[in-house]
């Protein structure tokens, strides 16, 4: 179980403890910070560094919708209104403004110089000149990259690959390459400074290169309510920023201007077409005057028809005028039902600002229109939606114009009618003379308007021919600062330090969320509530003594001193008899309980005691490792079986316990040792038998301490058989193998009565992970750790 969880779950953290399981691997967070820094050190030195370009224009208001439009001003035919930020910023960033930009600085055409380490792009003063046979169409949606070395002034080497083999050819003639023909010459002036070295020259689409640079580029409002925008670019080559941002603006305002001159245009031809209509109607009026003063011998002097004519003046003036406002909604109906394209339409309020907006709407879309074909077909996805909106629009205006020309029509009804009652006032005068004053109004009228849209046509060509950019440019593009944008060193720095210590700590988090093993005597110790944890043992090098010596001031040695005293406490703690048969068992092999019990018999051995050491674990016997080496002298009588064992003994009733005791000198220390044997056929029946029992009796009163190394408690019944004559138990866990669910299986034999005199002992414990002193002895003879050993 994860002793964080633990803490935390029993609602009792301990801060201290939780930030050692972090600070004990201090050097791995050291040594991570340090890799972190160094690859971050690596990154700034060889990143592309982009410097930030920055300018500032003013969407300029308009005080009539379009300038051009002025002519109409006097008939209120002009529908005006502020421009919107939000839709200037749209319009600015289009890719179409791109694809132009792109196309007018040549952007998709780069020279790069290629270095060791990193390559940089020659954008001004390129030491060649590229010419390409083929049409700008297929360059434009071409992509291709080759290789020069520029070898000599009139030779070049070129490869289609990095690796490729190069081929010379002579500046000035024709190269065939994946793109077509083309024409490579010395750019006089700056060949020499790049002469000998190698270059790169990458052709990429239009279309590429400008939606990289739509969405590179940034453009927002200076303040909120603002008609000020900044741009702002961030690129490798300070001078292209500069250029890409000032092209951007040129070709957004000259969009503009062409767009306004479009409609302007357009205004003009709806005049010339009503001057045409008009003139025709001035000169058959004009007939009918010659015609009635040549019939009726009339000079035409004296006409007036009094004061009756002269009362309905204001009501004649209104029915003209919307005679006018009629003929003028006729005419715009006439021409949007005969538009069968796509061009702009004339701005003319006829009295409906919503025929005007959707006029100046429908405008818009054309001038868009015009400019993303030159870019894409008339199958364009972009193109078709634009075709849809326009479709729309028209159909708009055709429904509005319909029903003006009958609201108009019904209101020239009326004042007709009401001139017919005032005509009845003035039917004594002189039929003639009616007639004439009837053919001169009209003919005042007509040569009225005629005189008009003349004078009005002059002055839409004078305002169109003079139409101002949609914006001022308060600053021209420039750089913001001479240090680069990116990278950002101290944001870099600061974000390797903070994963330099992210990693390592990430990991011992994760490894102590997934961790299921017993670590240390405290770890053990949180799981156990009134089970006695006696000792850890340390971790030993391939160096380290397996057995302990007398005068040992080691790590292993004090904490068997320990391990020596806690027991000591238990034995006499518990009454009645010598208590001194002590059992060391584990879960599995390998977890160190014959270590444990031979280190044992020596540390008790160390206090001038008498200990015996058994080894009952006749399946596995191991116990003869520890006693075999040079330091370990056998003592005994001459003549007597040193193979005989506890299976020996066991089986053949004519051997005694004296036949099997092994006298042995351990460094200094004289302890007796009773080996396992031979490993029987049948190892659970032998322990099962009096001779056991018998035997564990008669040590039990010869020896102060009585130490058995058994078998392992979940793999074999061995020790279960024989638990009965134990005083003490101890169960050796070992750290980072033995999983906390492991535990359970003795406390539940615990309290099943089938284990007594239980304790835990944690053995092989990292030196970081000992608890309380266990991690500083108190040896004169320790060894110290090495500083890069973790």
């Amino acid at each position: 179980m994860n002793t964080d969880a633990r803490d935390f779950s029993a609602n009792n953290v301990d801060l201290k403890e939780i930030l050692s399981t972090y600070t004990k691997h201090w050097k791995w967070f050291v040594l991570s910070v340090i890799i972190a820094l160094m690859f971050a050190f690596v990154y700034i030195r060889y990143a592309t560094p982009e410097y930030a370009a920055k300018a500032k224009i003013q969407i300029l208001e308009d005080k009539t919708s379009s300038t051009e439009l002025s002519a109409f001003q006097d008939l209120s035919l002009i529908g005006g209104g502020k421009n919107k930020v939000e839709d200037e910023i749209e319009i600015l960033n289009s890719r179409s403004n791109f694809i132009q930009v792109v196309k007018d600085l040549g952007l998709n055409v780069q020279v790069i110089a290629l270095g060791n380490v990193k390559d940089s792009e020659i954008y001004t003063n390129r030491p060649i000149k590229i010419n390409f046979i083929s049409n700008d169409s297929i360059i434009d949606r071409s992509s291709a990259e080759f290789y020069l070395e520029l070898s000599s002034d009139t030779t070049f080497g070129l490869s289609m690959e990095a690796d490729a083999p190069v081929k010379i050819y002579s500046f000035g003639k024709s190269v065939t390459t994946d793109i077509g023909d083309i024409i490579i010459t010395p750019n006089l002036p700056f060949f020499n400074r790049y002469k000998g070295q190698r270059i790169k020259v990458v052709v990429k689409p239009l279309f590429v290169i400008a939606e990289m640079y739509q969405r590179k580029i940034v453009v927002t409002p200076a303040q909120e309510f603002s008609n000020i925008m900044d741009i702002t670019l961030n690129d490798a080559v300070k001078k292209k920023a500069v250029d890409i941002i000032d092209a951007l603006i040129r070709t957004y305002n000259k969009n503009a201007i062409e767009d306004k001159r479009a409609v302007a245009d357009k205004t003009s031809e709806f005049i010339n077409d009503r001057i045409e209509l008009i003139s025709g109607t001035l000169t058959a009026v004009d007939e009918d005057a010659q015609e009635l003063l040549t019939e009726k011998g009339m000079t035409g002097g004296g006409l007036e028809v009094g004061a009756a004519v002269q009362v309905s003046a204001a009501s004649r003036q209104q029915l003209e005028n919307a005679r006018v406002q009629l003929q003028m909604v006729r005419g715009m109906k006439e021409y949007v039902n005969q538009e069968s394209g796509y061009e702009e339409m004339p701005v003319v309020d006829v009295g409906s600002g919503t025929i005007t907006e959707t006029t100046a709407k429908y405008n818009q879309l054309v001038a868009e229109r015009k400019r993303l074909l030159k870019s894409a077909d008339e199958k364009n996805p972009m193109i078709v939606n634009l075709d849809q909106q326009l479709d729309g629009l028209r159909s708009t205006m055709q429904s509005s114009l319909t029903a003006m020309e009958r609201n108009v029509g019904m209101n020239v009804g009326t004042l007709q009618n009401q001139m017919g009652r005032i005509q009845g006032t003035i039917y004594s005068a002189p039929k003639n003379q009616r007639e004439l004053r009837n053919i001169t109004r009209q003919q005042e009228t007509t040569e009225a308007l005629y005189l008009y849209l003349l004078q009005k046509r002059e002055e839409s060509q004078i305002s169109a021919a003079s139409s101002p950019a949609k914006s001022k440019i308060v600053d021209n593009a420039y750089l913001v600062g001479s240090a680069p944008v990116t990278p950002k060193k101290p944001l870099i720095l600061l974000a390797s330090l903070i994963l330099g210590l992210l990693v390592p700590f990430s990991l011992i988090y994760g490894n102590d969320l997934l961790d299921n093993k017993i670590h240390n005597k405290v770890g053990l110790e949180k799981m156990l509530t009134d089970i006695p944890v006696l000792a850890e043992l340390p971790r030993l090098g391939k160096k380290d003594q397996t057995l302990v010596r007398k005068e040992d001031r080691s790590v292993l040695g004090e904490s068997l001193r320990i391990l020596r005293t806690n027991l000591d406490y238990l034995i006499k703690s518990k009454h009645g008899g010598k208590n001194n048969v002590i059992y060391v068992t584990s879960s599995v092999p390998g977890e160190g309980k014959t270590f444990l019990s031979s280190n044992l018999a020596m540390i008790f051995a160390n206090t001038d005691k008498k200990v015996i050491l058994i080894g009952a674990d006749i399946r596995n016997p191991k116990l003869y490792t520890f006693f075999s080496s040079k330091d370990v002298d056998k003592l005994g009588k001459t003549g007597r079986n040193k193979d005989s064992g506890l299976t020996e003994f066991l089986y053949d009733d004519s051997l005694t316990s004296k036949d099997i005791i092994n006298p042995m000198l351990a460094y200094t220390n004289t302890i007796d040792v009773i080996y396992s044997g031979k490993i029987p056929p049948n190892p659970s029946e032998l322990l099962m038998s009096d001779r056991m029992k018998d035997l564990l009796t008669e040590m039990s009163l010869k020896y102060d301490y009585v130490i058995v190394d058994t078998a392992p408690l979940m793999v074999v019944t061995d020790t279960l058989l024989i638990s009965d004559y134990a005083d003490h138990i101890i169960y050796v866990t070992r750290a980072g193998m033995t999983e906390t669910k492991v535990i359970d299986f003795p406390m539940k034999l615990k309290r099943e009565g089938k284990l007594k005199g239980l304790s835990f002992v944690v053995n092989d414990v990292k030196e970081s992970n000992l608890g309380y002193g266990g991690k500083y002895g108190y040896g004169y003879g320790k060894s110290t750790k090495k500083w890069w050993r973790f």
